[in-house]
């Protein structure tokens, strides 16, 4: 015979670190200028992130693209090509929260013109973790109890205790250097 039933178990912390993703789009009739404004745009925040203590470790690329861009409104001519988009993206890691706003300032006044949200997270969340399975297993145990009164059985010792799985949240690409012939190097 078996009860079989799931417990939860949550506890619920001050966070301590934020998450978030920005960087730099730039346009322009060739793609070499495109890139070439964006590279100067991504230094600047990159030096911008550096003065506001942001360390390189928590600065990491997450999206870098090159596209064309084009003119549909032709009145039923093919579309023509009008410039090329640049797109840069990292993902930063402020580790301290009261810096957070003047860390998005600066970004902002150093040419970042994308700001993509902001997930607020915890560094040690180990014994947090813990306490939760520990509520976890304290209300399913209650419930059995509830169930086996009504059902007017004993309960025996615990036969198995599984924890769900969840899925993790997207990681940024680590950070690299990449190779291009133009006349500054893109961040990455």
């Amino acid at each position: 015979r078996t009860i079989s039933l799931s417990g939860h178990g949550e506890v619920r912390l001050a966070p301590d670190t934020a998450i978030v993703n920005l960087g730099v789009t730039s346009q322009a009739p060739a793609a070499k200028d495109a890139l070439a404004a964006n590279t100067a745009a991504m230094q600047s925040v990159f030096a911008a992130l550096k003065a506001a203590g942001i360390e390189d470790k928590d600065v990491q690329t997450s999206n870098f693209m090159v596209q064309p861009r084009y003119n549909f409104n032709n009145e039923g001519k093919a579309p023509t090509l009008i410039g090329y988009e640049v797109s840069n993206s990292v993902t930063v890691t402020v580790r301290k929260l009261d810096t957070l706003g003047g860390v998005l300032d600066a970004v902002v006044q150093a040419g970042s013109n994308q700001i993509n949200g902001i997930q607020f997270d915890t560094s040690k969340p180990d014994a947090a973790l813990d306490e939760a399975r520990k509520l976890a297993v304290a209300d399913a145990r209650r419930k059995a109890e509830i169930y086996a009164a009504a059902a007017s059985v004993n309960l025996g010792n615990v036969l198995s205790i599984s924890e769900g799985s969840f899925a993790a949240p997207p990681q940024p690409m680590m950070r690299t250097t990449m190779k291009m012939d133009a006349a500054a190097p893109v961040p990455i």
